[in-house]
This record gives structure tokens, sequence and C-alpha cells, in this order.
């Protein structure tokens, strides 16, 4: 699929006016289109050498991380541009546990402002939320970065493609084993037709990948042939 580049680096209006015009940061005036000052859009931290697998960061340049040589995941590759670490762990928190929905904006601008991958899915799956916690939050916030990359990139969005079987606790309390086991069976697939053979799946954090990867195993049992796994920052390996 051609990606006109052009395009990518063009300025969506709408957005644009929705955006603050202080830095989220530091709240100094003058923030630029993304929503944060210069300085503080500098300090972002990217992902730049990772694993290519599972994007994983790692300390020197390597092609694949140790696990994922010993085990690979059940998706072909990952598009995490930013690390999981201060200051973007603060905005990520604001957006999805403070209800500030202006920190996702800039968020998702930060990403649509990335290097996107040389080749791109024929659509792009949210992880969903269950029904309870979608209304005790307001918002699947993994659903409100993938509109503006969406958009962005003029990649379709099935939104309801995933569904949630029923409700699991929250990952961020639980250890990785704890984490696959709490989503097993947590989701199923649903398609009018003919799955698209290329798909990602999106998410706001990867951290151990255990959502991702029952993800793209239900994805495949529905007849994808081929998923990928995109996320807007990756944590620290646990």
């Amino acid at each position: 699929m051609a990606v006109n580049l052009k395009a990518l680096r063009s300025v969506d209006g709408a957005l644009r006016a929705r955006l603050p015009s202080r830095c989220l940061l530091c709240g100094v005036r003058g923030a630029q289109v993304i929503g944060l000052c210069q300085s503080c859009a500098a300090e972002l931290p990217r992902n730049d050498c990772r694993c290519a697998r599972c994007a994983l960061p790692l300390d020197a340049p390597a092609s694949l991380c140790g696990r994922c040589q010993r085990r690979a995941p059940p998706w072909e590759s990952a598009w995490v541009p930013f690390r999981y670490q201060y200051p973007l762990d603060r905005l990520e928190a604001r957006f999805k546990f403070g209800g500030d929905l202006a920190a996702g904006q800039v968020l998702a601008r930060a990403w649509c402002e990335s290097i996107v991958p040389s080749e791109l899915p024929q659509a792009i799956v949210p992880v969903p939320l269950h029904r309870a916690r979608l209304r005790s939050r307001g918002y699947n916030q993994a659903l409100e970065l993938a509109k503006p990359v969406s958009k962005r990139l003029r990649i379709p969005l099935l939104r309801d493609a995933l569904q949630r079987a029923r409700a699991t606790a929250a990952q961020s309390e639980l250890t990785a084993v704890q984490r696959r086991r709490n989503v097993r069976g947590a989701f199923f697939a649903r398609f009018d037709g003919n799955p698209p053979q290329h798909l990602a799946i999106l998410d706001d954090v990867f951290t151990t990948g255990a959502t991702l990867a029952e993800c793209a195993r239900v994805l495949k049992r529905a007849g994808v042939q081929r998923v990928d796994v995109w996320a807007l920052a990756r944590a620290p390996a646990r």
C-alpha cells in the first residue's frame, strides 16, 4: 500500500483546533501543533533501539530480543514508537485514568508524526474494553488513539471486529503469568463476511504483550493470515 508522505505530514485543522494552546506538560504558552512545547516534545522517549518483533527497548541494536529468539510471538511485527517512561507515562495516566482527552489527543498526534511501518495492514482493530469498564471510564483509550492514526494513514478502522467475551481484572495489577491467564478466552472475533488477510491490533501500552497475543490468536483463528501489533508505548521487560 503506497503512503503519501506529504499527506502524512499535513496538519489536520480540526485536531489543531481541539489541542490546547499551552503545553500540557509544563504549561508554557505557544505549544506546538502536537500540544507540547518544543522542550517537552523533545523529551518524549523514542523507542528507536528495539526488537523488530515485539518492540522491546534494547540497550544495543539487535534484530530480535532473546525472548523472541526463543519463542516467536503470534504476531509478525510491532510498531511502538515510544517507550513508556517520563514524561509520556504522565500524559498516558492522565488520558487513561484521569479522563483527560486532551492528553490523548496530544499522544495520538505524537504517534501520527512518527515514522510509519513500510508495510501497512488492510485495517486496524483496537483492543476492546468490556462494556462495564467502558461505562465506568466513558471511552476506550485504544479506540480514541486508533481514530486519528486510522485517519492519518487512511486505513479502515474495524472498531467492532474484536469483542470482549467477559470482564477481566485490570492487567496493571497482575504479574506476567497472571496476565496471560486473565485474558485467556476473554475475546472473540466478529466479521461481516471474510476477514481481511492483514490486520494490526492497536493498544495504548504494550507491557508483557499478553492481551495483544490473545487478540492475535483470536484473529488468526477467525481466518486472518497476518497480524501486526501497534501500540503507543512499550514498557520495559518484566
